[in-house]
């Protein structure tokens, strides 16, 4: 038998004992009354198709999942009008950006990230034995592709471009990311992290396809987690060139997309219709909390996600529990800002009326 090790003595690696923690979004507790807009999900539950699909395959967890969920990536491709070669399933985009960087990063390699922006960054960088280098938003809580592209160097090896910018919520202009994507080197991988894509509106956003046709070195990533509603169970792709994305699968988790999951994902996309105008519902909702907010007398980026922020700097932390007093949990960013979710119509009156009592208050 093994005894407890209180004094290990098998070191962890320097990246990986100096991990910044991921803080995710606070949960309800068990008994409580609150809303949770916290963690950027769809307020809608799944489909009744999408339900009875899960429950058919749970009669086969038993077996193991299609190592490379092949139907599922067919499928993807499919629908975006793209050869399966170029579809790279994973658990979650998270996992499979991990893979992306463990791809084409190395110890002594750089990557070029935006920031504020989607928390886990950093960690999968430094995961690889990469560094990141932070290049700051704009004022208004956009991403400075100028600047982005002037912090590339002869160590860089990736630039992550979150579209729309998780937690600030402005997507990139389709003008301002050609000319980035010319000034970026062909060796140096684009990565474009659209998790929100299908609550963008913004007429200037860009075609994202269009460019991975254009540039061998561009790859796109979006996920089921938030348009469709599975977040609970992780389908995330990469889009890429297939050479490229031969090496992304190759740096892939073995199983890694459950059974559950893969027949969820193929019952959401067959009912893509009915999911998305939900994700009409849930941004004419963003549209009324922006204006609303601005009204109230807040400034706030143009979110073209399904969140809005708030830029509280040093309070944010202190509206965020004054929101958790009201019975709305909200996502606070140390120092910057807080995340409000686009929830159900009575959470957003809910976390409006915090937002207007904050600021009447003169705090």
């Amino acid at each position: 038998m093994l005894s407890a090790v209180t004094d290990p003595r098998v070191p962890l690696r320097p990246a990986i004992a100096g991990l910044p923690a991921y803080v995710p979004g606070a949960r309800v507790q068990v008994g409580a009354a609150a809303f949770k807009l916290s963690s950027n999900e769809n307020p809608y539950p799944p489909l009744p198709s999408v339900v009875a699909a899960i429950v058919d395959g749970a009669s086969d967890v038993n077996r193991y999942p299609d190592m490379h969920a092949s139907e599922l990536t067919a499928a993807v491709a499919a629908s975006l009008g793209l050869e399966a070669s170029s579809v790279v399933v994973g658990c979650g985009s998270v996992a499979v950006l991990g893979h992306v960087l463990t791809a084409v990063c190395g110890e002594g390699d750089d990557v070029v990230i935006p920031w504020r922006s989607f928390e886990a960054y950093p960690i999968a960088v430094a995961l690889t034995g990469a560094a990141a280098t932070r290049v700051p938003l704009a004022v208004d809580g956009r991403l400075d592709l100028v600047a982005m592209a002037a912090a590339i160097g002869p160590r860089t090896r990736a630039v992550l471009v979150c579209t729309p910018n998780n937690p600030t919520g402005p997507a990139v202009r389709a003008a301002e990311l050609a000319t980035f994507l010319a000034a970026v080197p062909p060796h140096v991988l684009v990565v474009l992290d659209e998790a929100y894509v299908e609550f963008v509106r913004d007429p200037e956003a860009p075609d994202a396809l269009g460019l991975l046709a254009e540039f061998a070195n561009v790859v796109v990533l979006r996920t089921f987690s938030k348009a469709y509603g599975l977040a609970g169970l992780r389908v995330g792709y990469a889009l890429a060139e297939p050479g490229l994305a031969q090496g992304i699968r190759a740096a892939t988790t073995p199983f890694s997309v459950s059974h559950l999951a893969q027949v969820a994902a193929l019952a959401s996309l067959a009912a893509r219709g009915e999911l998305l105008d939900r994700v009409d519902a849930i941004v004419a909702e963003r549209v009324r909390m922006l204006a609303a907010l601005r009204a109230q007398g807040w400034t706030v980026p143009d979110s073209q996600a399904n969140f809005v922020w708030l830029p509280l700097g040093d309070h944010a932390d202190a509206f965020a529990a004054a929101a958790t007093r009201a019975g709305v949990l909200v996502r606070p960013f140390a120092g910057d800002g807080v995340r409000v979710s686009v929830g159900e119509p009575e959470a957003n009156d809910l976390a409006l009326e915090v937002a207007h009592d904050w600021l009447t208050s003169g705090r």
